[in-house]
């Protein structure tokens, strides 16, 4: 029996130049906001409690809270909105087909019976509003001619819904049925964000003219502007107003944030706080998203970060929720300190966590992508698409300058002999291996045959090395850094994709891309337990328990499987959709606790009870 206990969840998906729309509910303090195919519910009182909806067939671009807070409407690219209830399982109410193109925006209105939703109508409607319950259309939008960047709905009678897009307007319609009431083209750019004040009084736009413009909210006539002094220096790209309809809050792509005040009859808006970040010096620090909810002011980085400041407090330090943004695609569990995972994404980011705790700190490499990682107490040892393997030494709390070594060829795996005296690394490519004393090479070995995967015991003195054919290659390490093959292994019938050793060393497991895995006893070469065929897919991933009892694989068929060494295969532990789209790597943190990560961007802790 499996157990999720935690969740390191990947942050919003952000895109470069636009704006991207979290939202929440204030009565349960959650937020919502869009990664991938999923959507993410986390409760800013506890950051660790989060709930996943992946049940869309593309990419999502936002989501909403209902009025009452018990149903949630969520928006993909191919234009379908679908609505689900937030509890008993997020059962699907219904689904529309709204727009022929991506869904920027949309909206509920504050009785909960209507949903507007805007974006690329891809030569057709552009805007469109809907019953929530039978998908009915109420009224034409007219007057666009580009894409719909953000739309709002009056949040009090008599019912009105403002938009504005690509094309510089802003547009003003009236209903139901709704028809075009008023046009304004006060910008002069790109308007990104279009808001109405709790009360419904006023509505404010912000645009990529770094101006934002105050309208009336009955009558859609524009009656004043935010104040150009100690205003923003660049793009605007969201904007949030405060529960009492009298501040707002926006975020620039001059990498910061502010808070205006905004006079009683709207005329103007002045800077009230200047929140401040620290800041990296990249362009990952441009903020695209905000939201004001209750007490907290939710600023969101292009590099996804997620800064929670206090309203009642904005001079005190933020909370900074991060994580990854892109795929995971491998994990390491520290050894002495067990409760530290380190993790790596495809896009070059990586991110310490903490067992109980969350997110500790991260590192961005620069243009490079990172397919492989293994670690020692001292330092990570990287390797990517390139010819290059990264050393990054590791303290309490940072990351080191990091250096590489130019290998010759892609690698494909790597593995650390953590006992042996240099900490020895194996590095494979398409046809060899190299070791490694540090980024020195000590030698680089041609095998003759096509490679696929390697490990190296954490003495270093022993070498496994798994062809494209399925055939283990186990060789011994001699005193000048060459290699001696000892005997070749035959029982996999795909090529093999992962070989680890077990703790005690008296065990190895492998994996291979036909769905199978096989532990052999060391000493004799016999299998000791077969017939794990059990996965339905490529075995991405595979690790060993500390107590050399168990063992877990991971596959792009999205579920992690435990298997215990002195039981029958039959009597396998499952973890059904432990990833969303496939798992990457998998690694144990204490006897029955299991880390694992994926092609969702977020880490996952299962505790696993043997049966």
């Amino acid at each position: 029996m499996a157990k999720l206990l935690e969740t390191f969840p990947c942050v919003p998906s952000t895109e470069r130049g636009r704006g991207i729309l979290i939202s929440g509910d204030p009565k349960s303090d959650t937020i919502l906001y869009c990664n991938g195919r999923s959507v993410f519910i986390r409760s800013l009182r506890q950051p660790q409690d989060v709930q996943v909806y992946g049940e869309h067939g593309y990419a999502v671009t936002v989501a909403r809270y209902s009025p009452n807070g018990e149903w949630i409407a969520s928006a993909d690219v191919s234009g379908t909105v679908r609505v689900w209830g937030t509890h008993n399982g997020f059962v699907l109410k219904n689904e529309f087909r709204v727009l022929a193109g991506r869904i920027d925006d949309l909206q509920w209105s504050f009785d909960g019976l209507r949903i507007v939703a805007s974006g690329d109508g891809k030569g057709k409607s552009l805007v469109r509003s809907f019953a929530w319950d039978s998908g009915n259309t109420m009224g034409d939008f007219d007057g666009h001619s580009r894409r719909v960047l953000s739309c709002a709905f009056k949040p009090t009678r008599p019912f009105r819904i403002a938009t504005c897009g690509e094309d510089f307007l802003v547009n003003f319609y009236d209903g139901p049925p709704f028809k075009f009431h008023s046009s304004h083209r006060e910008h002069s750019n790109f308007v990104n964000c279009i808001r109405y004040s709790p009360d419904g009084t006023k509505f404010i736009t912000v645009s990529s003219d770094k101006k934002g413009m105050i309208y009336d909210g009955k009558t859609g006539d524009k009656i004043g502007e935010l104040a150009s002094e100690d205003g923003h220096k660049g793009s605007i790209y969201a904007v949030s107003w405060s529960p009492d309809s009298k501040r707002v809050l926006t975020v620039s792509a001059d990498k910061s944030a502010k808070v205006w005040e905004v006079a009683e009859d709207g005329t103007v808006g002045s800077v009230i706080k200047t929140l401040t970040f620290m800041e990296s010096g990249g362009a990952e620090d441009m903020l695209v998203g905000c939201l004001w909810q209750n007490d907290h002011l939710i600023t969101v980085s292009l590099g996804g970060t997620m800064s929670l400041f206090s309203a009642d407090d904005m001079d005190k330090p933020p909370l900074l929720l991060s994580g990854h943004i892109k795929n995971v695609t491998s994990l390491a569990v520290l050894g002495a300190n067990q409760k530290t995972i380190l993790s790596c994404s495809y896009d070059g980011l990586i991110v310490k966590w903490l067992q109980g705790v969350g997110y500790s700190c991260k590192l961005q490499m620069k243009d490079t992508k990172i397919k492989r990682l293994a670690a020692t107490e001292s330092s990570i040892f990287l390797s990517g698409f390139d010819n290059k393997v990264w050393r990054i030494p590791l303290t309490d709390n940072e990351f080191g300058a990091a250096e590489h070594v130019d290998i010759g060829h892609q690698p494909l795996d790597i593995s650390i002999a953590v006992d042996s005296p240099e900490s020895t690394s194996l590095v494979s490519f398409d046809s060899g291996v190299v070791l490694l004393n540090g980024l020195n090479i000590l030698s680089k070995i041609d095998l003759g045959f096509a490679v696929a995967a390697s490990v190296i015991s954490p003495d270093g003195k022993e070498a496994i090395v798994g062809g494209q054919d399925g055939k283990l290659h186990i060789y011994s390490v001699s005193g000048d850094n060459s290699l001696k093959e000892e005997a070749v292994l035959e029982k996999h019938r795909g090529a093999l994709t992962v070989i680890r050793y077990s703790p005690d060393l008296t065990m190895f497991a492998s994996g291979d891309a036909n769905r199978e895995a096989v532990v052999w006893d060391r000493e004799t070469k016999q299998v000791k337990l077969n017939n794990m065929l059990f996965h339905t897919a490529r075995i991405n991933c595979l690790a060993w328990s500390p107590n050399n009892r168990m063992v877990a694989t991971g596959s792009i068929d999205t579920c992690v499987i435990v298997y215990e060494v002195d039981k029958p295969a039959s009597s396998r532990i499952t973890v059904r959709n432990a990833h969303l789209g496939g798992v990457n790597a998998v690694g144990f943190i204490d006897d029955c606790t299991v880390a694992s990560s994926g092609e969702d961007a977020s880490v996952r802790l299962w505790h696993i009870e043997p049966q």
